[in-house]
């Protein structure tokens, strides 16, 4: 049996690697097109969403990997869940930020909200440390999805 911290680390690499490749698929966007739209008074600078992704996605694959190395009957049903919203998260930054499809992005989001506090809920069953670990996501994502809509509004 492979040990947590290997376990962990794997985890963290997959979430930081797919994390990153989403980001540098979208600095064309935020260098350009980005920067010209209307967006709300509290919009973050652009410089504070590397750090903060970053942190997110090292504490998303300590969270996966403790679930991993979890012997729990319903750790496999976690991580589909974990899958399925980080596959929305990834999806999220290219409807928005290559698309530029503001409406769709914000339903994308919000099922995405949904999908996390399922993965959450799944992840406390299992270990309360793993789903504690996903809640400044589950907050990140949700004032995202505030700013997904106020830019929707602003640039209609």
């Amino acid at each position: 049996m492979k040990s947590l911290p290997f376990r962990i680390i794997v985890c963290a690499i997959i979430c930081l690697t797919l994390g990153t490749l989403s980001g540098l698929s979208t600095i064309d966007a935020i260098t350009n097109w980005y920067q010209f739209l209307a967006k709300p008074s509290f919009n973050p600078p652009n410089w504070i969403f590397g750090p903060v992704w970053t942190l997110l996605y090292l504490m998303m694959g300590i969270s996966l990997g403790i679930i991993w190395h979890s012997t729990n009957n319903s750790r496999k049903k976690a991580m589909q869940l974990f899958a399925v919203q980080f596959v929305l998260n990834l999806g999220w930054s290219f409807l928005f930020f290559n698309l530029h499809m503001f409406g769709t992005a914000y339903i994308e989001i919000i099922v995405m909200l949904i999908a996390i506090i399922f993965t959450i809920f799944a992840f406390y069953k299992i270990n309360k440390t793993a789903a504690y670990l996903l809640i400044p996501y589950l907050c990140w994502v949700t004032f995202a999805s505030f700013l997904n809509l106020s830019i929707w509004v602003l640039n209609k």
